[in-house]
């Protein structure tokens, strides 16, 4: 019987030569490299019905998005009140959200093509982290440290920056890598916004005029532009949040590339609340051009990147019922980006650049708003400034 317990790890080897299938030498685990991740932060939307109160009650609760007063008693009481209306939309829809699986499919064909793109970072594994519904951010940071990952950037999936979105998503990151990270194994960085980036303003541009083709030639350059974003409130407007101008630099771009070709609009959906919000309102827009005889009307949903219940039930169900009503005939929806492969070149060239840059996040982000006096916004800006990427 051979014996190895006094031999070197040279010797052993040496020794085991043609005996060497009969012993298992174990591998180095360390040679496999550790993936970077790219952590698609969105507000996320329940999967299915009975997850709505729960998405509710979150988004309630969060003075971020909404700010009401004594949110924590009122939030709850708003979220269970409204779940029946909301579930009733849902089911209208297919029975949930289907943001979770658009952007699956989004993730997963960015990381391939990164891979391509850029391998001196592969490989790439892509990571969802929804703000108000699962997978939420702490699920997904016990995740990454389970699969080994050290360095990690934040991909919102927002292109245009706000406080209630973005920037509550930047909290909360904060908040969890504080409890699930305590030691920061891993180093984050941020792509924090990009309203103008020339992928997402080449589909957006693409996707209308695929539309108008749908027009018959006589109206075509006729047909109203309605590019549609999310509200906010005007508290949070007046606070120095810069959503608005970058959602205008959005579709700035897009008609410059369009060559100004129709006439067109922005306008504001999802008002919730007696307080005011920013306007006009989509529908009341829709209404008021139908006034005034305007038919044709092509909503193109710009601050959003897939389907979800504001594309699917608000603008498709709830606004074009509002327009049949009011006589409209022309009403029509651009199709949403969700995984067109123009859309994602684009992600996974922001990606890449964000990689070359050797940078944090932007220098945009690091500037609070001027009326801003919430700690948390500034806390978070700390915890990206002590990443040492």
């Amino acid at each position: 019987m051979i014996k190895f317990r006094n031999t070197s790890i040279i010797t052993q080897r040496i020794i085991r030569g043609p005996f060497q299938r009969f012993f298992s030498i174990p591998k180095n685990d360390d040679t496999k490299k550790s993936p970077t991740a790219i952590v698609l932060l969105n507000l996320g939307g329940p999967s299915k019905l009975d997850k709505v109160e729960d998405f509710l009650t979150r988004l309630f609760c969060d003075p971020d998005l909404i700010p009401i007063p004594f949110q924590k008693t009122f939030g709850p009481i708003i979220a269970k009140r409204r779940t029946p209306k909301i579930q009733d939309q849902y089911a209208k829809i297919g029975g949930g959200s289907p943001i979770l699986s658009w952007t699956q499919k989004q993730g997963k064909a960015m990381e391939k093509l990164l891979d391509e793109i850029n391998p001196e970072t592969a490989p790439h594994k892509s990571y969802i982290a929804f703000r108000y519904t699962s997978p939420l951010t702490e699920d997904t940071i016990i995740q990454m440290k389970k699969d080994g990952v050290k360095r990690a950037i934040a991909f919102t999936q927002y292109p245009q920056y706000s406080c209630s979105t973005t920037g509550s998503s930047l909290n909360e990151l904060w908040r969890k890598s504080e409890l699930f990270d305590s030691e920061q194994s891993i180093q984050w960085s941020m792509i924090d916004r990009w309203p103008t980036h020339p992928g997402l303003i080449e589909v957006f541009a693409n996707h209308i005029q695929t539309s108008l083709q749908t027009y018959p030639p006589e109206v075509r350059d006729k047909v109203i532009l309605l590019f549609s974003a999310h509200s906010l409130p005007m508290v949070v407007v007046n606070r120095g949040d810069p959503y608005i101008s970058e959602v205008s630099a959005t579709v700035h771009a897009v008609m410059e590339r369009l060559k100004f070709s129709n006439p067109y609009r922005l306008v504001w959906q999802s008002q919730v609340g007696p307080q005011p919000w920013q306007g006009p309102q989509t529908v009341d827009a829709i209404l008021g051009f139908g006034k005034r005889g305007e038919n044709n009307i092509l909503l193109v949903p710009i601050a959003f990147t897939s389907d979800h219940i504001e594309t699917l039930f608000e603008l498709d169900l709830e606004y074009g019922h509002e327009a049949e009503k009011a006589g409209i005939k022309g009403l029509k929806r651009v199709e949403s980006l969700n995984d067109d492969p123009v859309f994602i070149k684009a992600m996974s060239d922001i990606v890449k650049k964000h990689l070359d840059s050797g940078k944090v996040t932007s220098t945009q982000l690091l500037l609070r708003c001027p009326m801003c006096k919430n700690n948390s916004c500034q806390k978070a800006r700390e915890f990206l400034l002590r990443q040492n990427i």
